[in-house]
């Protein structure tokens, strides 16, 4: 009888083989804390012990409910290990969204970090008392599973596999989308998610690229985050995870590390060239900036490539969809200037179409929603057949993006569908992205979002909310007229109003509900 070849160990186990291969190179660096691969390694597998030993089970769901601790990577490996299907929860979402996350994606275990969210964990752990409750440190709600057992398990002896026990089950992920609806949608990735990271980390590593030392505020909760953890740790590099943004940390890092790889999105690299000490930093050593999260004007890429040099790269992804699009090298070719509003060519195996509202796919230069297939799509969102089935259509996935292609595959996108603003009886449609980056291509003007906001005659008008740069003298008229100018007349927004700062959600978007439920209250407010 024919004997039955094994099945390939997960990504998580093929990953502690890279990291025993690595050694005693340097793996995370955080703060003061400077992690070689062994010990990253040795964590994962003791997590893994200390999970089984707090009585979660091969298989089953962890939520968790970190930032961007060194650990926050032996937890998820940890965990991977056991064939456990992880549920991060994000913690910057709304109070109520989280319980709910957590009931949602059928977990069995609650794990959060005690040190940075001692009562946010616990509250959340009351909420859910159904729930096995752990923590990273002391003082939490529960036991704190980086407490060493007797006889450490990083000085045991002999393969790692034979370490745990098998689970059976494939590693898996569930993500929570940014929260502004109502409810966070809970999206799914696979095994084959994480088998196309360890795909794409060797693609790099025959590239002959750099070797990556990245840095990031992008916590692991995040698909941004995960996506580049894994494939920088993947490849032998080193990650310096970041907890909350610092434009002077970062770029006193960047100096001193010598980084090769940023990730930041539009807010980030907006204060990062707009800081005083900017000029002050040497950080020739990068090889690749990437901006992702949103959309990020032209004018400022511009001034980017300027600092910076031909390094900036626009990347385009989604929760529902990792890494969609990029524009590597940005400014390296005269050819360049046309696609400053471009996030890119297809990356990858990642397949794009543009659909109209019957699915049909449209020709290139006309606007629809953007469609993509590939092996970093999700699965669907979990617990959720009907709305998986609207959106994930014979393996494409609908973004809710709207954006066309031109002739030679670039993807510009302009708006999302639900932000689309309807003017006039025709219903012409206004998109916000040119209208914004119209508005930011003015000296004066620092950032910019616009909302469609009702219109007795028009239905819908433009409403702009401007930052201006500090001291600056700009007028509505004169960003009305620009907007008129660059784009339609019926574009220009019929009201500007000048703000400090525009309210952010999820990686560096800009929270257009609560720009809308601001209108509303002075709206309000005008009528008492």
């Amino acid at each position: 009888m024919e004997q039955q070849a094994s099945p390939a160990p997960s990504y998580a186990w093929q990953a502690l083989d890279l990291f025993e291969k690595y050694g005693a190179d340097e793996a995370i660096v955080a703060g003061d804390q400077r992690l070689t691969y062994a010990d990253v390694r040795a964590g994962s597998l003791a997590v893994a012990q200390a999970l089984l030993r707090h009585g979660v089970r091969p298989g089953a769901g962890v939520g968790v409910l970190v930032g961007n601790p060194p650990e926050a990577a032996t937890l998820h490996l940890g965990a991977h290990l056991l064939g456990c299907r992880t549920a991060w929860i994000t913690p910057d979402a709304p109070d109520h969204h989280r319980a709910y996350f957590l009931r949602m994606a059928e977990v069995s275990a609650f794990v959060y970090d005690a040190r940075s969210y001692s009562v946010m964990g616990a509250d959340t752990a009351a909420a859910v008392p159904e729930l096995s409750v752990l923590c990273l440190g002391p003082g939490g709600a529960g036991p704190d599973l980086l407490v060493a057992a007797d006889g450490p398990l990083a000085a045991a002896d002999g393969p790692a596999q034979a370490l745990l026990p098998g689970s059976g089950s494939e590693p898996q992920t569930i993500l929570q989308t940014s929260g502004t609806t109502d409810r966070p949608k809970l999206v799914h990735h696979g095994p084959g998610f994480y088998r196309a990271l360890l795909d794409l980390s060797e693609e790099y590593l025959d590239s002959g690229e750099p070797q990556l030392r990245h840095l990031a505020a992008s916590w692991l909760c995040h698909v941004s985050g995960q996506v580049a953890a894994l494939i920088t740790l993947c490849t032998g590099g080193t990650w310096y995870p970041f907890d909350s943004f610092d434009a002077v940390g970062m770029l006193r890092t960047i100096e001193r590390e010598r980084i090769t790889s940023v990730f930041l999105t539009p807010p980030q690299l907006y204060r990062v060239l707009d800081h005083p000490v900017l000029p002050t930093v040497d950080t020739s050593s990068l090889a690749m900036l990437s901006i992702g999260g949103a959309a990020a004007a032209p004018s400022r890429l511009a001034q980017a490539i300027q600092v910076f040099g031909p390094v900036v790269r626009p990347v385009y992804g989604a929760t529902e969809a990792a890494f969609i699009a990029a524009l590597p090298n940005l400014g390296s070719e005269p050819s360049h200037a046309g696609l400053m509003s471009s996030c890119g060519q297809a990356y990858g195996d990642t397949r794009i179409e543009v659909r109209d509202e019957q699915g049909t796919v449209l020709p290139p230069g006309q606007p629809g929603e953007v469609w993509v297939a590939g092996s970093l799509t999700m699965l669907g969102y979990w617990a959720e057949q009907e709305l998986t089935s609207e959106y994930v259509v014979d393996g494409w996935v609908r973004t809710g993006d709207v954006g066309y292609l031109d002739p030679a595959g670039y993807l510009f996108l302009v708006d999302r569908i639900k932000d689309c603003i309807m003017i006039g009886l025709s219903t012409q449609r206004a998109y916000s992205r040119p209208i914004e980056d119209s508005l930011v291509s003015h000296p004066q003007v620092r950032a910019a979002a616009v909302i469609g906001v009702p219109d007795e005659l028009d239905g819908e008008a433009v409403y702009a909310f401007v930052v201006p740069v500090p001291g600056a003298r700009v007028t509505a008229d004169e960003l009305r007229q620009r907007v008129a100018t660059d784009l339609v007349e019926e574009w220009a927004p019929q009201q500007v109003e000048f703000v400090d700062t525009l309210p952010l959600v999820g990686v560096g978007k800009v929270d257009k509900k609560a720009l809308r439920a601001h209108y509303q209250a002075r709206v309000r407010q005008a009528k008492q």
